[in-house]
């Protein structure tokens, strides 16, 4: 059994970049832990946004969820503070595998959450980065075959209902990773796929 972490600004970045690996893992019977930055409040109500959260870790088989507490598009003014947090989280679950987005992304939290990520997690054997729909130049060389779980990331997706329309293009979430995980197949050969971008990888 393996024992992952993945990393997150917001709530629901997670389903969006990598929710079928994670519900891959689990069906694996690895143990699976999820790190969320900020409540993301600035896109909805605090106490919605963690219970739809919740629902959805539960949805993938997420064993934990980890909440950082940080202000919402503040991280850059909380840098060495969530450093400080996610040092203690490594060391807490000590992790085999870490998945954290893309460093380079419009998102200020986005960006800084990679940043500290990268410096955290510097001892991990096996570090991968995951996109979400604000990356930039995302250009991914592994990927996982979610076909068989893509159904359990959907559901997961859904769960965010306070999220699925706001995307500030006609497509909601949910089309938005359907499109995603079919383009990614094409490129790994697969049906459905989620594409990583390796930070480390120890074979």
């Amino acid at each position: 059994m393996s024992t992952i972490l993945a990393l997150a600004p917001h709530p629901d970045d997670i389903e969006i970049g990598c929710g079928g690996t994670l519900a891959v893992h689990a069906k694996r019977g690895d143990d699976v832990h999820l790190f969320v930055a900020t409540e993301g409040d600035i896109g909805g109500r605090a106490e919605i946004r963690r219970a739809e959260q919740q629902r959805s870790a539960e949805i993938l088989g997420i064993k934990k969820i980890h909440w950082g507490g940080y202000m919402d598009t503040c991280l850059p003014q909380q840098a060495k503070a969530l450093m400080d947090t996610l040092e203690q989280i490594v060391k807490t679950v000590e992790p085999d595998t870490v998945y954290l987005n893309y460093r380079d992304d419009t998102h200020q939290d986005h960006r800084v959450l990679a940043q500290v990520a990268n410096s955290v997690t510097r001892y991990v054997p096996n570090v991968l980065a995951y996109e979400t729909p604000s990356s930039i130049g995302f250009d991914p060389t592994l990927f996982m075959d979610i076909n068989d779980t893509m159904p359990r990331k959907r559901e997961a997706l859904e769960a965010h209902a306070s999220q699925v329309e706001r995307t500030h293009v006609k497509l909601d979430i949910v089309e938005i990773a359907l499109a995603t995980a079919h383009f990614r197949g094409v490129q790994g050969k697969l049906s459905c796929a989620e594409g990583f971008m390796p930070v480390r990888m120890r074979l």
